[in-house]
């Protein structure tokens, strides 16, 4: 509301809210078979159900005005692939919920951008693994797995 009474209108909405637990977290209770299932609801209303919630609010808003507005949700290459837990160090997994909302992401994308077609522009980004102090092992594991044999870098400009 502090922003829709300030602005007046809503242009751009980037839905980009996950809980991200790194390349692979070294916890017993991430596996799959100890999942708790508070972390699963707190994962999926971060990332899922708030993406929806500023969706349905600021979409809404976006198909009421003449120039309409841009939706831009940020998934992740493990929403259109799942994550290979084999190339994680032996007691690490990468956490079920961070490809489930990523894929959720992708599938929000599809019904938002068919919902309000004429003045909503919905669209996904899914980027690809970025180095960031990951161990070499890991890094030379995902590269096989890339066609660029590579993660992207970060740069400062």
């Amino acid at each position: 509301r502090k922003i829709l009474n300030k602005y007046k209108s809503a242009d751009i909405l980037i839905n980009n809210a996950a809980n991200n637990y790194g390349a692979g977290v070294n916890s017993n209770k991430m596996k799959l078979e100890n999942f708790d299932e508070k972390i699963w609801n707190d994962d999926l209303n971060v990332g899922l159900k708030g993406a929806m919630l500023c969706t349905k609010i600021f979409g809404s808003k976006m198909n009421q005005q003449s120039q309409g507005g841009n939706i831009i949700n940020i998934s992740s290459d493990l929403g259109l692939i799942s994550p290979d837990n084999r190339i994680y160090d032996k007691n690490s997994v990468k956490p079920v919920t961070y490809s489930v909302v990523k894929h959720g992401i992708i599938g929000l994308t599809k019904y938002t951008a068919t919902y309000w077609p004429k003045k909503v522009r919905c669209n996904t980004l899914a980027f690809g693994g970025m180095e960031n102090n990951h161990s070499k092992k890991f890094i030379n594991r995902l590269k096989k797995l890339i066609p660029l044999n590579r993660m992207a870098k970060k740069k400062w400009i």
